[in-house]
C-alpha cells in the first residue's frame, strides 16, 4: 500500500490524477524500432518490435568500439490486471516490473521507488529521436539517451 502511495504522489507532480485504480493507457507503438546513440566510440543502440497484442518485446545494448558493455531484455505490456509495465531483465537478471505512472502523447512514464536503480524510467519521442531517461524518484542519478533510427 505504501507503494501505491508514493506512485500516486508521484503520478500528482506530473498532473496526474491519483486513484486507487489501475493507471489506463495504451502499449506506446510510437516507440518501435531500432534506435542507436553514438557518442565518439561510445554507442547504446535499443529495439522495439511493433505493438500487437498489447506487448512490445525489447532489447538493448551498449558498448564502446566493438566491445560489449552492457545489455537487457526488456517488455512493455499490459497486464492482466488492465495497467500497463515496463520490465527489464539486465544481463540475464529476473525481470524487474515498473508500473506506468503516466502517459500522453509520444511519452510514457514508469516508476518503482522500491527498486535500488532505476527508479523513474521515462521515454518520450522528440520529432524523429527516441529520448530516454532514467533515474532516482527524486530526479537524481539521471541517465539520458537520444536515439535516432538506425541508418542514419
Amino acid at each position: 500500500m505504501r507503494i501505491r502511495a508514493v506512485l500516486g504522489l508521484f503520478a500528482m507532480t506530473l498532473g496526474v490524477p491519483a486513484t486507487a485504480q489501475v493507471v489506463q493507457g495504451t502499449v506506446p507503438g510510437w516507440m518501435a524500432g531500432a534506435w542507436i546513440e553514438r557518442k565518439g566510440e561510445d554507442w547504446s543502440e535499443e529495439y522495439w518490435t511493433a505493438a500487437r497484442g498489447d506487448l512490445l518485446l525489447g532489447a538493448a545494448k551498449s558498448g564502446t568500439g566493438a566491445r560489449l558493455t552492457w545489455w537487457e531484455q526488456t517488455r512493455i505490456q499490459r497486464d492482466p490486471d488492465g495497467s500497463i509495465a515496463f520490465y527489464a531483465s539486465p544481463r540475464g537478471q529476473a525481470p524487474a516490473r515498473f508500473p506506468m505512472v503516466a502517459q500522453k502523447e509520444g511519452e510514457i512514464v514508469f516508476a518503482d521507488p522500491a527498486h535500488d536503480y532505476p527508479q523513474r524510467i521515462r521515454y518520450w519521442r522528440d520529432g524523429a529521436m527516441l529520448r530516454a531517461e532514467i533515474s532516482k524518484m527524486d530526479g537524481s542519478r539521471v541517465n539520458r539517451w537520444v536515439y535516432v533510427p538506425m541508418g542514419r
